[in-house]
């Protein structure tokens, strides 16, 4: 083993960034003897230097992000700050002086990763993120090295663990949206402003990074349709459960029939109680990957905290400072398929439609007619109806975004139709 310490700096150090920095410094013998030297925190980034943060050296705090990074002995980054800037500009200054990237930045990652894996390159250095995905799972390296001789042609799951506790929450005790929220917020689970989760944008910009290596095409935050689930129901669990199924938040990235382009959504779907992703409970995120040699695959653990994304970093940490010592580099941007990613239109799957309708005769014809006329096959109809009032719910064949949508256009035009109350695509059979 070499003497001389690959030194780190560390951006951040908040909830992942303490934890990144306590792991390293508990398990320093170990981190050496896997790596092959010592692995040395040489100096952390802070906004506020006056907070006390337990186990690391007060003289390795700084406010000074850009000075640290232009070091010039700093062998990687651990990049944990977040959002874009300053991070972008810190990776890329990093990568100019010297410096290997481990980041855990998602919103960038998604926005601007064709350019800072092109920064990476032009300057030899890696650029890892295994954290940026579903936390401790092992995700990325899988796909982009353990995949990387297979067609991968469909990658679906739950990526973020707030969205997937409330829905459970719903479906387990009958809870409504905002009772669900709220214990949530309450157990942590939760941000104070929870939007980025729960109307879809975390998992949007995850599906970006996962469609990006799966299918060895650019894919960024905005080719990413994106539905939150903040309408989702009761009465849709209800209906889920008279069909057999549960309904999660999920991102789903695909290879069109033709191989020739993809798509990559992010929205609450029905999933058969039958499918794996189905029993995944509570905070936990899961992976679902199909691959013509390999088949069916399914990634599970936690998919956000502390320790379980500082584990991702550090495990990235740990294969850059072996490329560091090897004077290498791992794999970097596969983008050579350069197939396009089709609109939402495009997307092909079943629907659960659920109609509020004038409870007389002649009311199911009419809605039948407005189904056949745009294309859509019709699986079954359960209709309920009282005091001149009814609902209807209509199951479809698979069909086109495109074509279901005219259809609740049309259906909203009827004279018998007084709303919509919902519409949930059905996935995972």
């Amino acid at each position: 083993m070499r003497t001389r310490p690959l030194k780190v700096a560390l951006l951040g150090c908040g909830v992942v960034g303490s934890e990144v920095a306590r792991i390293m410094t508990t398990h320093a013998e170990d981190l050496a003897a896997r790596v092959g030297a010592p692995v040395e925190l040489a100096g952390v980034a802070v906004r506020r230097p006056s907070k006390v943060r337990e186990g690391i050296d007060p003289s390795l705090i700084t406010t000074d992000a850009t000075a640290l990074v232009k070091r010039g002995d700093i062998d990687v980054v651990v990049e944990v700050i977040g959002g874009i800037e300053p991070a972008r500009s810190l990776i890329t200054t990093a990568f100019e002086h010297g410096a290997s990237v481990v980041s855990a930045n998602k919103a960038l990652l998604a926005q601007d990763g064709a350019a800072l894996h092109a920064a990476a390159e032009e300057h030899g250095r890696d650029l890892y993120y295994e954290a940026a995905v579903a936390g401790a799972i092992p995700l990325i390296r899988p796909l982009r090295e353990s995949l990387a001789g297979d067609k991968i042609n469909r990658v679906m799951g739950i990526v973020n663990g707030t969205t997937n506790f409330i829905l459970d929450k719903m479906d387990t005790t009958g809870a409504g949206y905002q009772e669900a929220l709220d214990e949530a917020t309450a157990l942590g689970y939760a941000e104070a402003d929870p939007t980025a989760d729960v109307e879809g944008f975390d998992a949007a910009a995850k599906a970006a990074i996962l469609a990006g290596i799966a299918f060895h095409s650019r894919v960024r935050l905005d080719d990413v349709y994106r539905e939150g689930m903040t309408e989702v129901t009761a009465a849709d669990f209800a209906s889920a459960k008279q069909m057999g199924c549960t309904i999660k938040l999920l991102a789903i990235c695909e290879r069109a029939a033709d191989g020739e382009s993809v798509t990559a959504r992010v929205h609450p779907a029905m999933i058969p109680l039958s499918h794996p992703l189905a029993s995944v409970r509570g905070a936990y995120n899961a992976v679902f990957v199909e691959a013509d040699a390999a088949g069916q695959l399914m990634f599970y653990g936690p998919g956000a905290g502390g320790s379980p994304t500082a584990s991702a970093v550090l495990g990235d940490l740990v294969a850059v400072c072996r490329n560091k010592l090897a004077e290498s580099t791992g794999p970097g941007e596969s983008a050579y398929a350069q197939l396009p990613v089709s609109p939402m239109g495009d997307v092909v799957t079943r629907y659960h439609i659920s109609l509020d309708v004038a409870d007389k005769p002649g009311v199911l014809a009419q809605v039948a007619t407005v189904f056949a006329e745009h294309g859509v096959s019709i699986d079954t109809v359960r209709q309920q109806g009282k005091d001149g009032e009814a609902s209807l719910v209509v199951v479809t064949h698979r069909a086109s975004d495109a074509s279901l949508s005219g259809t609740v256009e049309a259906l909203r035009n009827l004279d018998t139709v007084r709303g919509v109350a919902s519409i949930m695509r059905v996935e995972g059979e």
